[in-house]
């Protein structure tokens, strides 16, 4: 059986690649073990990665759930969301980079992303309604926390296209690229991230976590109780920007 998802490393830099091309990356449960896995490996290589993109391979970023796949390979309801939920808290910052269709389950792939860039070429959409399905991935909690509450009903209510142009004014996206130049976009945003400590970004990705619907107040709490402190280089930054 072919690799479902296949891991590249370059200079601190993680690429997850969705590889089933000839289905538009359609997600089956082999793809989600493989993806566990490799999420399971990142978790403890915070020390060498420090930015994570997911992209997928071939004419689009991925169709959603493989419907002649479904009930093929029974696992149990919560193992899915699960390795969603477990993309949306790594440590490293999440880039999803789109191009093509990025349908229901890829749409809530996308989600889980802490970035999402798309070029030109991307249309996004959750057919679950199409299908008689409902969304258990994320779509009802992510989709109107990103685009607000009646766009994403009429999303999920309708199952209709969005087109890149309009997804950005939706601001389902945080970049909207060319065609063509959604790597170069991506490479931009990766860089910016990889050249910022990585001690801060790690910790203001946890702390934005994990103060989510807090009062302020009890948020101010968190940071100032949780927080992890300084970087370990914090001076060197400082002592490197003096010198300027």
């Amino acid at each position: 059986m072919s690799q479902r998802v296949i891991r590249q490393n370059e200079g601190g830099l993680c690429t997850l690649i969705l590889n089933r091309p000839d289905k538009l990356n359609a997600l089956d449960t082999q793809t989600f073990e493989e993806l566990d896995a490799h999420l399971a490996a990142l978790e403890q290589d915070v020390g060498t990665i420090g930015c994570v993109v997911l992209r997928g391979n071939g004419r689009g970023f991925c169709s959603g759930a493989d419907l002649n796949a479904l009930g093929t390979a029974p696992v149990p309801k919560t193992y899915k969301p699960r390795v969603i939920e477990r993309l949306a808290k790594l440590p490293q910052p999440l880039i999803a980079a789109v191009h093509g269709v990025c349908f229901t389950g890829g749409l809530e792939l996308a989600l889980s992303a802490d970035f999402i860039l798309a070029d030109a070429t991307a249309r996004f959409a959750d057919t679950h309604g199409k299908w008689g399905l409902v969304g258990e991935w994320g779509m009802t909690q992510r989709l109107p926390r990103r685009i607000g509450i009646p766009a994403a009903k009429r999303m999920m209510m309708t199952s209709r296209i969005v087109e890149a142009q309009e997804a950005a004014a939706l601001r389902l996206l945080d970049v909207l690229a060319p065609v063509g130049g959604l790597d170069a976009a991506v490479a931009e945003l990766a860089g910016a991230i990889l050249a910022n400590s990585w001690h801060t970004n790690f910790a203001t990705k946890r702390l934005m976590r994990e103060t989510d619907g807090m009062s302020l107040t009890d948020g101010l709490s968190h940071e100032h109780y949780r927080g992890p402190g300084f970087a370990p280089d914090w001076q060197e930054r400082v002592a490197r920007f003096s010198k300027r």
